[in-house]
């Protein structure tokens, strides 16, 4: 195939999965791992556990960077860029319209019926992908007790890098002795030198205002949507050089939790609110610019981490860590979603598509977990 199809096709996957992609980035890579690996094939389950447990451990949204990684897999520096705009974009187009709305009429449109059932659908999906990688992840029966370990250590609150990067260096540790090698020719990684940018509280608040601040949190941010929303509010509503109220961040958080592709896509509803349509695309350029880097400079490493024998048992342990973590968002979000019977059924024929139904898919369950969702809140 050309690099221009090659591109063509990276365009193709990931703006159909920004435009689908719902429930977080456990939920968008278990739809990656099956679109790029058992659909299209472009490489083997175990590269992509690679890409996952490398993805961890940079800032910045796991699942946009993960498109990022997709792409420069399939087509070199130019692949990055064309997957992680098109995942990018349809968030922040649908996002912007929902902030318009919300300035113009003070509400945002009654779609929230629609978005019902995608949460319970979802939970299929990541369950798919948790059994996949999962089975590919547990080479031995010490990686299994590291997972459980991490497991247990997330759902007692530690933070996920925490758990990931304590896992990944135990079981490295682990190995590495259990081996007893003598090979200590390491390849080096160069740690990434967070950004820390300062905001001047006396320039004017404007477009370029609202792009540095978005920068920074986009640099330094690890988590999920609460720890962005802990960011945003310290640097906003604390921020006396912002009038923007906690009301308002909440309303912005509540946006990109319900609208498919990344979470930071909250981030183009507050520039919005901000300073208008130039706010909205310096903010969203500003919280994903650095991932964009992130990945550029990681990417070449993966395979020389994975030749280094300590460095491999080392990503060996952050894969299984990661599984873990997914099963650990999974209990989560179940213990949040599963609480009527209208969310166990839509499980329910979820898990009949899923198994039983050859030609589904990703996209194929959230639409079908949406549709159903509205109407049994009709019932």
């Amino acid at each position: 195939m050309s690099q221009k199809n090659k591109l063509i096709e990276i365009f193709q996957v990931f703006f159909k999965m920004g435009c689908f992609a719902f429930g977080g980035p456990a939920a968008h890579i278990a739809m990656m791992e099956d679109e790029v690996v058992n659909k299209r094939k472009w490489f083997n389950r175990q590269h992509f556990l690679d890409l996952i447990g490398a993805t961890n451990l940079i800032p910045g949204p796991n699942s946009t960077e993960m498109t990022m990684h997709c792409g420069h897999e399939r087509a070199g520096k130019a692949g990055l860029f064309v997957a992680g705009i098109s995942f990018i974009f349809p968030a922040v187009v649908i996002t912007g319209i929902f902030a318009w709305f919300y300035i113009e009429y003070g509400e945002i449109p009654a779609v929230e019926a629609f978005f019902y059932g995608i949460k319970p659908a979802v939970l299929v999906i990541i369950l798919a992908a948790v059994l996949k990688l999962g089975k590919k992840a547990l080479k031995t029966w010490e990686l299994g007790i590291l997972g459980v370990l991490v497991l247990a250590a997330s759902l007692f609150g530690v933070n996920e890098v925490v758990a990931l990067l304590t896992g990944g260096v135990a079981g490295a540790i682990y190995f590495f002795f259990k081996y007893k090698l003598t090979d200590n020719k390491l390849n080096s990684i160069i740690p990434f030198l967070l950004l820390q940018i300062p905001v001047n509280s006396t320039a004017l608040i404007g477009s370029m205002k609202v792009f540095w601040v978005f920068l920074k949190v986009g640099a330094i941010l690890y988590g999920s949507g609460y720890v962005l929303f802990a960011y945003l509010d310290a640097e906003l509503v604390t921020n006396s050089a912002f009038d923007y109220s906690r009301e308002q961040l909440i309303d912005a958080i509540a946006v990109g939790q319900f609208t498919p592709g990344p979470v930071l896509s909250t981030a183009t509803f507050i520039g919005y609110q901000l300073a208008g349509f130039w706010g909205a695309i310096a903010a969203s350029l500003g919280i994903f610019l650095p991932s964009f880097l992130f990945v550029l400079i990681l990417n070449p490493l993966i395979p020389k981490m994975r030749k280094s024998k300590f460095l491999g048992f080392f990503l060996d342990s952050v894969n299984v860590a990661a599984v873990a973590i997914m099963i650990a968002v999974l209990f989560e979000m179940g213990s949040e979603t599963l609480i009527d019977w209208r969310a166990f059924v839509i499980v329910g024929v979820a898990l009949l598509m899923h198994f039983f139904w050859k030609k589904s898919n990703a996209m194929w369950i959230v639409l079908m977990g949406s549709v159903l969702g509205y109407l049994l809140l009709k019932i």
